[in-house]
């Protein structure tokens, strides 16, 4: 990670943190950038989501890009991956997209990408950050006929909406679904993407006010979706985060589908189709230890990435993988998308339920999901890291992992963006694995958690 940026972008409390003059700071390097890499007069598309300052936030960086000479086309509330699309589809320089993602209303985020539709590198946010916090004097402004335009473009949502539509082999004709747009960026294409598609449509949580993107609702806090399949009779509910590029399913018993089994769905199929490149998939070190019981059984090889989508994607890219995701619905089809996205993954999941002519519990059973228990431990900033040198910590981990030998497992690993210590144990017994991750938690609360 960065000085400014993480492993999604810049992220904080919207204008106290991630302040308007820092937005505009991210728009002025961005653009002073992409000049000295060739681009006379860059041109940027800037995407955004629901939440309040979301407004507040575009108005900065787009007028920082214009202050350095490029043009900010704006294309309003969409999903992450449509900035991406956009950015490709148009052969813009750039794009950003101005949210924070599965994070509550107060916080906000901006997230880049390069010409290519990617997230841009990190040597390339290296540059921008070293413009900002080093050498701001190498942020000139332009002036007279040089200044940028704030262009609107009312286009891309629509062209967005066609080329997912465009993606899959089947109409939806005789499915009920029902989607929970997190009251976030799918509020403005889910509905139209699958009625297009003929599927009958129940729409929940698709009405933002600026305050309640994520709010007991979306990806994050799916009971809701639960419920209401159960209570129906819908087929299968999808389930998206608020800047759209995660995806949850549940199946027509109200039962949660994650993003394990939905990867588990799609190896499955590609592989009997011959479309699995190198006939591997790639998770994180968090997927669910089921996975790989499942990836054995099917003779798919499991590749192993660090948590975060940017590891994901690089472990794809470098190793020429066209499958990938994680356990929270981030799932990859590098075929058809450069970032994770997913109303995709929901029209994949509903295009094999039509094509197989299969609910959607049946595909998932292929995998049985072991139990799982995490424990969050709060940590003073001041002692990160300190835990992987402490004996007595250490010392009872390993003695932990010796009781479940291969019928379990335990992640133990510090958050990257808060201070805590994730303690992560999975395997056949619930109560010999709760009983563990206790164990553990109270060690480390004890030698170096937060008083």
């Amino acid at each position: 990670m960065g000085r400014l940026f993480g492993t999604d972008g810049v992220r904080g409390i919207a204008v106290t943190e991630l302040t308007c003059e820092l937005a505009l700071q991210i728009g002025k390097a961005l653009t002073s950038s992409l000049r000295e890499r060739g681009s006379n007069h860059p041109r940027v598309i800037v995407g955004k989501d629901t939440r309040l300052s979301s407004d507040v936030l575009e108005a900065a960086f787009c007028a920082g890009i214009c202050a350095a000479g490029g043009d900010a086309i704006c294309i309003g509330v969409i999903a992450t991956p449509g900035v991406a699309y956009t950015v490709k589809s148009r052969g813009a320089d750039a794009g950003a997209m101005i949210s924070a993602s599965h994070n509550s209303m107060e916080f906000n985020g901006i997230k880049l990408y390069g010409r290519d539709a990617f997230k841009l590198t990190e040597e390339r946010i290296a540059v921008i950050e070293s413009k900002i916090l080093d050498h701001p004097e190498q942020l000139r402004l332009v002036s007279g006929s040089a200044i940028g335009r704030i262009i609107h473009d009312t286009q891309a949502r629509e062209e967005y909406i066609s080329y997912l539509a465009r993606l899959i082999s089947c109409r939806l004709d005789g499915l009920h679904i029902a989607v929970d747009c997190a009251n976030g960026a799918a509020s403005t294409t889910a509905q139209e993407l699958f009625t297009r598609l003929g599927a009958k449509v129940d729409v929940l949580f698709a009405q933002p006010d600026g305050l309640n993107i994520n709010a007991g609702c979306g990806s994050t806090h799916i009971d809701r979706l639960m419920d209401h399949v159960a209570s129906t009779d819908c087929q299968v509910g999808l389930a998206f985060d608020g800047d759209g590029d995660r995806c949850l399913a549940v199946d027509e018993t109200g039962e949660l589908v994650d993003g394990d089994k939905m990867i588990a769905i799609f190896a499955k199929s590609l592989k009997e189709q011959g479309r699995l490149q190198r006939n591997s998939v790639v998770v994180t070190v968090m997927s669910n230890l089921g996975f790989t019981y499942f990836a054995k059984e099917a003779g798919i090889r499991r590749i192993t990435a660090n948590v975060g989508d940017r590891f994901v994607l690089d472990k794809m890219l470098d190793g020429g993988f066209n499958l990938g995701g994680e356990q929270n619905g981030h799932i990859f089809f590098l075929d058809d998308a450069t970032t994770g996205d997913g109303q995709l993954a929901g029209l994949r999941l509903l295009e094999l339920m039509h094509t197989k002519h299969c609910r959607l519990s049946e595909l998932a059973c292929i995998m049985k999901r072991f139990p799982q228990v995490m424990i969050n431990v709060r940590i003073p900033n001041y002692l990160r890291e300190n835990w992987k040198n402490d004996e007595e910590i250490t010392r009872l981990i390993d003695r932990h992992e010796e009781e479940l030998g291969e019928a379990g497992r335990i992640l133990v690993r510090e958050s990257g963006t808060e201070p805590l210590i994730r303690v992560m144990i999975e395997g056949k017994d619930f109560n010999q694995i709760n009983r563990i991750a206790m164990d553990i938690s109270e060690k480390i609360r004890e030698r170096v958690g937060e008083m």
